[in-house]
């Protein structure tokens, strides 16, 4: 039933409750300094490894997990985790190599990195470009995602809920990037809670229905009805080859998605750049181990639905308007289940992953309008007050303009994948960039460039293949994976880069290399012996279910 109960109510009232109350506390107990820059845009020095790790992933989470992965778990099975798994060998190798350079280096916003390491035309060209794509496609896609969502669960209109969760992140987004680190702490305590709280009840159902003995049982279960739902690695000639292309997932382009995600964003980054190189690289790892379970919170439940739905449970539910089977449909209807209590947790917590996400994404919209683009061509001399007045604005005004696009999005019928395959057009571009410029000195501002302006026409190119092949050919030929597509553009483009750099007789003396010191990449012995850990429970995991 699409309601909410007295008691999920009372329960969401409280988390909502808790979660401002809290933000305002944080806010208040360090109000003496809440006006500077670095404070705002960064919390620098004041959140721990824990904060910075559920921060981390609080951001990272969201309705497309909660709803899309989910679904795809009902349509695809446990192969699309390694969204999940892949990420947390991702996020060691970014502690390792990436964050130390940051730190080392004094950078703030990705774009500052561009413009110490290449120059301001580089960084300017990136900085709109993450700009547009932060405020018209991502917080548009989350709003959108997140509304749809909370109104399939609770029956209340989709404008009222697109309102809500605006006007909640809003809150806490205006104090800056400490309450907005540490209210992620709750946010992901109750994320966990109320996602399994789902995950319970599916594997429940799936053990009573099968005569099984409790949760553990249903996982055998789970195994044995749908067996091909519990494959990592799919053959070519696959139906789901296409979204999952084989070994890609292990050696091709995931590496790039994930790199360039996880390394190279603001959105993420930021959480870390205001820590020392301990306590960010504590955060990352905790941040990795969070990463290993969130499958069993957002794609088990949906094999589960998968399972149920094949033996005669949720025939309505599962349909869309036109009759057709929905995956989406998968994570809400268990939801719906839920009893009276339950059911405010488990919708507290999906609203904390759009929240989350939301508070996340609009910190570095202020973070690169106010210091890369207001401070850099509007107000050189802005002082430290001014510039975090700059920063809210940009908030608000961000909000704005995503309310006002939101509700188009209603029109896409997969709006998801429409958004996942336009923000990729950027991604072998972007991580090429600081690849090079991180790891190779030589590097020059003229390669920066080219690689700047030819990224989003080369991934164009290597879309419109078997369009273009079919037109002036007369050829049929397959659609290229967008995995291996991102590799190959980023391979063309790092070629290009070392080309365009050898041909440089300047680029031996290149001033523009970043200080990078051996010693930097030294680990301690406990993220060592964490770092194993998890490397042992991936290849553990892809042995089992390869």
């Amino acid at each position: 039933m699409k309601q909410l109960q007295t008691a999920d109510y009372l329960v969401f009232f409280v988390y909502f409750i808790v979660v401002i109350s809290y933000g305002i506390w944080v806010f208040k107990k360090k109000q003496g300094t809440s006006s500077k820059t670095k404070d705002f845009f960064l919390a620098e020095g004041s959140l721990t490894w824990w904060a910075i790790g559920a921060s981390l992933i609080a951001s990272n989470i969201s309705a497309e997990h909660f709803i899309g992965m989910s679904g795809s778990g009902f349509a695809i099975g446990l192969a699309i985790s390694s969204y999940e798994w892949m990420s947390a060998a991702t996020l060691i190798l970014v502690a390792i190599f990436f964050i130390p350079v940051y730190l080392k280096n004094k950078i703030y916003t990705m774009p500052q990195f561009l413009s110490t390491r290449y120059n301001d035309t580089v960084a300017t060209i990136m900085a709109v470009f993450w700009l547009l794509l932060y405020v018209f496609v991502n917080l548009t896609s989350i709003l959108y995602l997140g509304a749809l969502a909370v109104e399939t669960i609770s029956g209340i209109p989709f404008y009222y809920c697109m309102f809500g969760l605006a006007v909640f992140a809003v809150f806490i987004t205006l104090g800056g990037m400490k309450v907005i680190g540490y209210t992620d702490v709750i946010q992901v305590v109750v994320l966990v809670l109320g996602g399994l709280a789902t995950t319970y009840l599916a594997l429940n159902m799936v053990s009573e229905k099968f005569n099984g003995n409790g949760v553990v049982d249903a996982l055998g279960i789970l195994q044995k009805q749908a067996d091909s739902h519990f494959h990592m690695i799919f053959s070519k000639g696959d139906p789901h080859y296409y979204e999952l292309p084989g070994l890609s997932i292990l050696i091709g382009g995931m590496w790039i998605n994930n790199f360039n995600y996880w390394g190279c964003n603001q959105y993420i980054i930021q959480r870390t750049l205001g820590a020392d190189l301990n306590t960010a690289r504590g955060g990352i790892i905790f941040a990795a181990f969070m990463k290993l379970l969130m499958p069993l919170i957002v794609v088990i439940p949906g094999i589960a639905a998968y399972v149920l739905f094949q033996n005669g449970e949720f025939q309505q539910e599962m349909l869309d308007v036109s009759g057709q089977v929905k995956p989406d449909h998968a994570y809400p209807t268990l939801m719906n289940l839920l009893p009276a209590g339950m059911k405010g947790l488990a919708f507290a917590a999906l609203t904390a992953a759009i929240v989350a996400s939301l508070a996340g994404k609009c910190n570095s919209i202020a973070t690169i309008f106010s210091l890369d683009i207001y401070k850099k061509f509007y107000n050189k001399d802005a002082s430290e007050d001014r510039t975090v007045k700059v920063g809210r604005l940009a908030v608000l005004v961000s909000f704005i303009i995503a309310l006002c696009i939101t509700p188009q999005l209603r029109r896409l019928e997969q709006a998801y994948q429409f958004i996942q395959e336009y923000s990729n057009y950027i991604t072998p571009g972007a991580f090429a960039l600081f690849f090079l410029g991180l790891f190779w000195k030589r590097t020059t501002s003229k390669a920066a460039i080219v690689a700047a302006f030819l990224a989003l026409p080369l991934s164009v190119a290597f879309k419109s293949i078997p369009a273009l092949a079919e037109m002036f050919l007369g050829m049929t030929v397959e659609p290229m994976p967008f995995l291996d597509r991102t590799l190959w553009v980023f391979l063309l483009l790092v070629a290009l880069m070392i080309l365009v750099t050898l041909t440089d007789p300047a680029s031996k003396d290149n001033p523009q290399g970043l200080e990078i010191e051996s010693k930097m990449f030294r680990v301690s012995q406990s993220f060592v012996v964490s770092s194993i850990l998890i490397s042992g429970i991936l290849v553990a995991l892809y042995t089992a279910f390869w």
